[in-house]
């Protein structure tokens, strides 16, 4: 589907964009944005305090290191608090071999014995040592004459392990101040480092579902599936969409009524809606080809499949059902045109031989030779009408039997049969049965003693159908074959289809619940069976399954007083054309 023309936009300053690809890429890249912000907000938080908590532990250790030395707690108590004294020197060799900000030392009562600023040596230190003097280690963030620090203060005890002062440790609160700040830059990097790979990663997506929507804009978008659905619930096609798994994924509402489906078929596999036939085999690409012929219910439909790039495919379905009847009314049409050709024909010969009799003045055997060729079609038409007393039957295997006389085919009823005027669908009997005699009359045509028999009977309500013809028969392996749609041996007729007359026999007898199937005939050639219960109404009388036993209007007339034949002694009877069949043959 190509995108539909837009009109140009000018330069925006403000405002959201109209194109898919724009949103899409602006919104990416500030979720990304937002993230990365968040994660380093949510980094340098525990950052802060995890350097905070490492001075302290930094100090406390330098306090306990400190209180560890027993020199310290001796020079404690035998000494006083000089600037010059052994505990004054001891804590600023520590201080500076660790780079502590300060060692302070002070006796039990908060007097200071170090310090970095010797000055303060022998004052009362500032903050409350009272935790560290009752013999607890204390790790504090805290403000004394020094500024703000990171302290550590431990107990110190003597020999005996008695609290005689305490040691307090202090770094510096700016280093660990500085060690946050030093390690921005690089938490920045990284996080930058991260917002240009998904800014990149935003673009390259945005950019392919710029391809994929034609870069259109959201309401292009819109007027499109707008559009679309207006269309295909609109045309008079079916359309039926499929997934790369033939799942059905949209179904229209043309195609809904050809393949007798419902709304909620979608979703649905294409076996499950449609069950196993040729019309599946069709949609699901089983069968190759365009204008494939297939039947669903009593309508022929014409499919197209067309597959698509994600896998799936898009099939089209035409109703040629009135077009294959307008088709099979011309071939009826004109096989009407070639009976009366034939009879025309046969005329003409009867006629110049009944005026050459005359000519020679040889009445009498003109009067035998009219009356005898009046007698044998009406012979041949009583016949019919005697066994067979449907009149929409009847007509029709009298114009089949003058067709295949003109093709050299002998057309003939069999003995036993008998079919009272009672039938529920005339019509339907008389499809099948123009059907199987033009098959039969095509396969028979050519062989030696060309001959086709015709056979129907009632058992009960049910008509058994028989034709059987002197052609060529069957193969074994073809016998379910030629029940497909599209299967034929046959050159194509006049409107472009074939292999529609078998499968259309087989959809009328199981719609009434019967069935057909085609054999060996003894005799040679094929043998053609259909089964069809229920074809027949209750009779109105006892009589009405006998010869001449109808209830119907249009039923044989009484025989003629005048004779056989119903003619007057000297006078030959007019000529009645044969009737014709409704159907198409």
């Amino acid at each position: 589907m190509s995108a539909p023309p837009t009109t140009p936009r000018g330069p925006r300053r403000f405002g959201w964009p109209q194109r898919v690809f724009s949103q899409v890429l602006l919104m990416q890249l500030a979720i990304i944005t937002g993230v990365t912000v968040l994660v380093t907000g949510l980094f340098l938080a525990p950052l802060s305090a995890q350097l905070d908590d490492e001075a302290m532990r930094r100090a406390l250790a330098i306090a306990q290191s400190t209180a560890a030395q027993p020199q310290i707690a001796a020079s404690l108590l035998s000494t006083g608090p000089r600037p010059d004294g052994p505990v004054q020197t001891a804590a600023e060799r520590i201080r500076r071999s660790t780079g502590a900000e300060y060692v302070v030392i002070m006796d039990e009562r908060g007097v200071r014995w170090s310090h970095t600023d010797t000055s303060r040596i022998g004052g009362v230190v500032s903050t409350d040592p009272s935790a560290a003097l009752a013999g607890r280690s204390v790790m504090e963030i805290d403000s004394g004459t020094l500024g703000r620090s990171a302290r550590g203060k431990v107990p110190l005890l003597d020999a005996s392990d008695r609290v005689v002062g305490a040691v307090s440790v202090g770094i510096a609160y700016d280093s660990v101040r500085a060690r946050l700040l030093a390690a921005i830059p690089g938490l920045l990097a990284y996080a930058g480092g991260a917002l240009a790979a998904g800014a990149l990663a935003a673009y390259l997506i945005s950019r392919r579902l710029q391809r994929q929507t034609h870069d259109l804009a959201f309401s292009d978008i819109s007027a499109l599936l707008t559009e679309r659905e207006a269309m295909l619930h609109s045309i008079r096609e079916g359309v039926v969409a499929l997934d790369r798994t033939g799942r059905i994924r949209l179904l229209n509402d043309e195609a809904q009524r050809l393949l007798g489906l419902g709304p909620g078929t979608a979703g649905m596999r294409l076996e499950e809606a449609l069950g196993v036939g040729r019309t599946t085999d069709v949609l699901a690409g089983k069968v190759a080809g365009e204008d494939l012929v297939a039947v669903r219910g009593s309508r022929v439909l014409l499919a197209n499949r067309m597959p698509t790039e994600d896998g799936g495919a898009v099939a089209t379905l035409r109703d040629r059902t009135e077009l294959e009847y307008l088709g099979r009314e011309l071939d009826s049409t004109r096989g009407l045109i070639d009976a009366l050709r034939a009879q025309d024909h046969e005329h003409a010969n009867r006629l110049h031989t009944l005026l050459g009799l005359l000519e020679l003045e040889m009445h009498e055997e003109a009067v035998e030779f009219v009356t005898e060729v009046v007698g044998v079609h009406r012979a041949t038409a009583e016949q019919v009408t005697e066994k067979v007393q449907d009149p929409l039957l009847a007509s029709l295997l009298v114009g089949k039997a003058t067709v295949a006389a003109e093709r050299g085919v002998s057309l003939r009823v069999a003995e036993e049969t008998l079919l009272p005027d009672r039938l529920v669908d005339p019509r339907g009997l008389v499809t099948v049965l123009g059907n199987l005699v033009d098959n039969a009359l095509d396969a028979a045509a050519g062989s030696d003693a060309s001959r086709i028999e015709v056979g129907l009977r009632a058992d009960g309500r049910t008509v058994v159908l028989r034709v059987r013809d002197s052609g060529p028969g069957v193969p074994a392996d073809d016998r379910d074959a030629i029940f497909m749609e599209g299967w034929s041996t046959k050159e194509l007729p006049a409107h472009g289809k074939r292999g529609l007359g078998l499968p259309l026999v087989r959809r009328l007898a199981e719609r009434q619940g019967g069935s057909v199937s085609v054999s060996a005939s003894p005799e040679g050639g094929a043998l053609f069976t259909v089964v069809l219960p229920e074809s027949l109404r209750e009779p109105d009388r006892p009589d009405d399954s006998g010869p001449g036993g109808s209830g119907r209007t249009g039923s044989p007339a009484p025989a003629d007083p005048h004779g056989p034949g119903g003619t007057r002694p000297g006078v030959a009877p007019a000529a009645v054309p044969p009737p014709t069949s409704g159907d198409t043959p």
